[in-house]
């Protein structure tokens, strides 16, 4: 993937890059049922096709505008892959968005078409489904966020290390009924691993209802979440730190027995030195191949780096 991203400009002021394997120490064969977009500030695009990288210019696209997203798909028997794929290349064909309404809106009707495309007989328990992570970056304004799914995005400084997500997955439907409260929650999403999931893009979601699949997406907000998760709404515009580095990644990365003491390592990992996104991205995937935490479940890994160049940097790109 390194010659590919390679050719990608994200203009002067963001510094970003991404990899993806099928997993720390799979087996081969194993199927890569992760995806990844990268659309640059030129509209260079990069996703994986056939569990390659794959580079297309797109037409029309404007100038300053950047889109990641990393997804994770769901389903088995290649349907995960295919199903990550096809939101992959849809994706390449949406236009920029201004606002979360309009990222809102193109992406929920984006996931009721390709629910019928591969759901044509109505019967739920045979669709596959992907997570989808998206951050939108608008020149000289906030990124937007759209999320569904149990991939994450994280917030990465010398301090600490902060999921800016919300899981959808059982934790959060009991905790929406008011039946976990915050420790309860964080303990059993970032603290343990389980490999359940209650809502996927195409899949639909069981937010609500956890004995029935519905079509639709549940948007999770102020509106629904508990208190303390007020502030991690799935569709939102936010503001990045230029001390941070953040992190879109798929939860191969943290599917192990501890993964709160794994990921509190990323600090000193990723942050130290304040190295760029690509130095970043290659000790990440250099440490769970080399130093894994344990019990790590054979997984596809796949993340994006995003940091802001401090201003004199960036007058040094241009």
């Amino acid at each position: 993937m390194k010659p590919a991203l390679d050719s990608l400009d994200f203009g002067p002021r963001l510094d970003i890059w991404a990899n993806s394997l099928t997993g720390a120490h799979a087996p081969l064969p194993f199927e890569n049922q992760d995806n990844l977009l990268l659309i640059d500030a030129h509209g260079r695009a990069l996703m994986l096709r056939d569990q390659r990288a794959l580079l297309q210019q797109l037409p029309d696209w404007p100038a300053g505008h950047v889109r990641l997203a990393v997804l994770d798909g769901l389903g088995g028997h290649g349907r995960g892959r295919e199903a990550a794929e096809a939101v992959a290349a849809a994706l390449l064909s949406m236009p920029a968005c201004a606002s979360v309404g309009e990222l809102s809106t193109r992406l929920d009707a984006l996931h009721t078409g390709l629910q019928h495309h591969f759901d044509p007989t109505g019967d739920a328990t045979k669709r596959p489904g992907t997570t989808l992570t998206l951050l939108e970056l608008r020149p000289g304004k906030a990124p937007l966020l759209y999320h569904v799914g149990d991939s994450r995005l994280y917030e990465v400084t010398e301090a600490q290390v902060t999921p800016l997500t919300v899981d959808h997955v059982p934790a959060t439907a009991f905790a929406l009924g008011g039946l976990l409260d915050e420790a309860e929650w964080w303990q059993q999403v970032h603290g343990e691993h389980r490999s359940q999931i209650s809502q996927a893009f195409i899949l639909g979601n069981a937010l609500l209802n956890p004995g029935a699949l519905s079509d639709p997406l549940l948007e999770l907000s102020a509106v629904n979440l508990p208190p303390f998760l007020y502030h991690l709404g799935d569709r939102r515009a936010f503001e990045l730190r230029s001390d941070a580095l953040y992190l879109l990644a798929t939860d191969g990365f943290w599917a192990c027995a501890e993964p709160y003491d794994w990921v509190a390592r990323w600090p000193e990992l990723l942050c130290d030195g304040a190295p760029s996104a690509r130095a970043a991205i290659g000790a990440l995937f250099n440490e769970i191949a080399q130093r894994a935490p344990d019990d790590l479940h054979i997984d596809n890994i796949t993340a994006i780096a995003l940091r802001l160049r401090p201003f004199h940097a960036a007058q040094a790109v241009t």
